[in-house]
């Protein structure tokens, strides 16, 4: 709406038309329609306080997203978000903290924290507070077990912030990067404001602190500018690194973004040679973790029934499925004995109780998505 306000007022079917701030509203909105268009859509590149929306809607029962921070000041040439999001603006640390000690009292045991761009959390306030200060009070809330960061900016990994961050027992041992690319210039023309060799340093620091971490990360193909050598520097460096998991995008213009005019724009067919040849690395490499775990014991928090299995997953966010018909694993933290592997899945035992033996697998997950 922020973004393409000018079209959507010329489309006839659209009744109401509403900003991204005045969303939390939305059935005040219909209540009161009177078959007339109604539009209201805030500014949000004026706006420099957190919205509160409320407590976080979840339907999943042992796992609740909540959201910290808005808007994003990086303007990446390729991204809309800062034009349709706004400025950085943080969410208090009492109002997170109180909303967090509610839904531990649920009985949920993980909170995801996610936003726009969390390594920008508190820029925005007059107290001198950061992210991991605000992890530092969510550590202390009793209920919760596990905290999950989501999406990272490489910038945010200092040495200060890892070293309070391994101190703190309910950090889930999986970080999210935002790399994009693992060649230096092709990051200069995305303006991503570090280099590769900036990156891997932030891998290393990440690994000498932790020590059953995953890394994952978001990788762009065919980006404008990206000719093969580009893109073999990138693939290189992803097979250096070794990410638990490659989530893939396929460049795609974005209107009102300075990439949508940079010359050299990648034509479709190599875009997808490029985004199948990187799935097919993350898939490798994935594997050859998942077999390095045949052995070894892993505890899991259960989330759902899928079929007769119950799935779940382990801190470093591995997905792991155990067969179970009679007893409900649902919110359960479980010691897991791992097996074996079949089809890049992990099979294993279950230990809960002398002479309970069950099968578990890790899921394969496939994602081609297109950025």
């Amino acid at each position: 709406m922020q973004v393409a306000k000018e079209i959507l007022e010329k489309i006839d079917e659209i009744d109401i038309l509403l900003g991204n701030n005045e969303k939390k509203d939305i059935l005040e909105y219909i209540e009161k329609y009177n078959n007339e268009k109604q539009e209201d859509i805030t500014d949000v590149m004026k706006q420099k306080e957190y919205v509160e929306f409320g407590s976080t809607t979840f339907t999943e029962k042992t796992r609740a997203v909540i959201k910290i921070q808005d808007g994003c000041d990086r303007f990446c040439s390729y991204c809309i978000i800062p034009y349709a999001r706004g400025r950085v603006r943080s969410r208090r640390i009492e109002e997170i903290v109180k909303e967090i000690t509610d839904i531990s009292r649920l009985g949920i045991k993980e909170v995801v924290l996610t936003g726009i761009h969390i390594a920008s959390y508190g820029k925005d306030m007059k107290e001198n507070v950061t992210l991991i200060d605000l992890l530092e009070e969510i550590n202390k809330i009793n209920g919760v077990e596990r905290i999950r960061l989501g999406s990272l900016e490489p910038k945010l990994i200092t040495e200060e912030f890892v070293y309070r961050l391994k101190k703190l027992d309910k950090i889930c041992e999986h970080f999210h990067l935002s790399l994009q690319s693992g060649n230096t210039e092709t990051l200069k023309r995305m303006n991503r404001r570090y280099t590769a060799e900036e990156f891997y340093e932030k891998t290393k620091l990440l690994r000498d602190n932790f020590e059953n971490i995953n890394l994952t990360a978001d990788v762009i193909v065919g980006f404008p500018g990206e000719d093969d050598e580009e893109f073999d520097i990138t693939y290189e460096f992803l097979e250096k690194i070794k990410f638990y998991k490659i989530h893939v995008f396929k460049y795609s213009v974005r209107e009102g973004t300075k990439a949508a005019e940079f010359p050299n724009q990648v034509i479709p067919e190599v875009k997808e040679e490029r985004s199948k040849k990187v799935i097919e690395l993350s898939e490798k490499i994935q594997n050859e973790y998942n077999k390095l775990y045949i052995g070894k014991q892993v505890k899991v928090l259960f989330e759902e029934k899928d079929g007769e299995y119950y799935k779940g997953h382990t801190e470093n966010y591995v997905c792991v499925k155990v067969k179970s018909n009679k007893e409900n694993l649902e919110n359960l933290i479980l010691d897991v004995n791992i097996v074996d592997i079949e089809n890049a899945v992990l099979i294993r035992r279950v230990r809960k109780k002398p002479k309970c033996n069950r099968n578990v697998i890790f899921l394969k997950q496939k994602l081609n998505n297109e950025y």
